[in-house]
């Protein structure tokens, strides 16, 4: 068996297109404010790609930059600015934070309605209870990957490995309301491989090359690679054996051009449906 490969970037390009078409439906364009704290190399990247995908798609973008000594009293009155910019519908705070500001702060100070990365508190809660709401942008776009397979998740099992609140807690909680059977495993979990190989789906997300082998894969099964690493020549790769285990799985996203694409393109999507609700919200007198 050779697995198909899902193409995270032909379905981005989708996306992305309908999103597009979304955003000149209304009357205002809609605003994504992104603010950088520091001089994180890797932090700039994923700014800049951010700022142009918004450019690209019919979004208006703002880039707040501010050096690494930038107090978090200055930050908290910029994010509470921005809560109050009607012409502003999404809030990003890049991570890593300069050691100084506290991230759980910063995040609980944006308005809910503006948590395009459906990092708060009050976000999860809304993931957590079934209610409707801006969700995290990779657990969400991994979705959609799996959607894009055709499969339903109805009664399947699906295994995740990794627990973070960024991407395997949400993953779950998503899993879970699709009807999937869903177990969370950790570092601490003794036997992953026990888990792995009775999986329908398998989303890899712990940020450790090699962690999902072909050894441990059911056949057939749909495989989720959410891991960003480097191999010994330097070579982008993710948390699975991509060449061993798609001779076994059935469906498998590739790294590069899975998973990473996609996680832009909800962050466009939650910016979209953050300024379709607020243009659908009368204006209070």
């Amino acid at each position: 068996m050779t697995a198909q490969i899902i193409d995270g970037v032909a379905l981005s390009r989708r996306i992305r297109s309908e999103l597009a078409e979304r955003a000149a439906r209304l009357p205002q364009r809609p605003g994504l404010a992104v603010i950088l704290v520091g001089e994180d190399p890797a932090s700039a990247v994923y700014v800049r790609n951010k700022v142009k995908a918004c450019a690209e798609h019919g979004l208006h973008s703002v880039l707040e930059k501010y050096d690494a000594g930038f107090a978090e009293a200055a930050l908290l009155e910029r994010i509470a600015a921005l809560n109050a910019d009607p012409s502003i519908h999404g809030i990003l705070v890049q991570m890593p934070l300069p050691r100084h500001i506290d991230p759980h702060k910063v995040i609980a100070a944006i308005d809910t309605k503006k948590d395009v990365d459906g990092y708060s508190v009050l976000s999860a809660g809304e993931l957590f209870t079934g209610m409707p709401g801006l969700r995290p942008c990779t657990p969400w776009g991994c979705m959609k990957l799996i959607e894009s397979t055709g499969q339903s998740l109805r009664g399947k099992h699906a295994v995740v490995i990794g627990r973070s609140n960024t991407v395997g807690k949400p993953m779950a909680l998503m899993l879970l309301q699709a009807n999937a059977t869903v177990t969370i495993c950790h570092s601490a979990t003794p036997d992953l491989a026990v888990h792995t190989r009775a999986a329908d789906v398998v989303v890899a997300a712990v940020g450790r090359r090699d962690t999902l082998t072909a050894a441990m894969v059911k056949p057939g099964a749909i495989v989720i690679d959410v891991g960003m690493n480097r191999n010994d020549a330097g070579k982008l790769c993710g948390d699975v054996d991509t060449a061993g285990v798609a001779e076994v799985a059935g469906w498998i996203t590739p790294v590069p051009g899975g998973v990473g694409p996609m996680t832009i393109t909800m962050l466009l999507a939650n910016t979209v449906e953050a300024a379709e609700a607020a243009m659908a919200t009368p204006a209070r007198a």
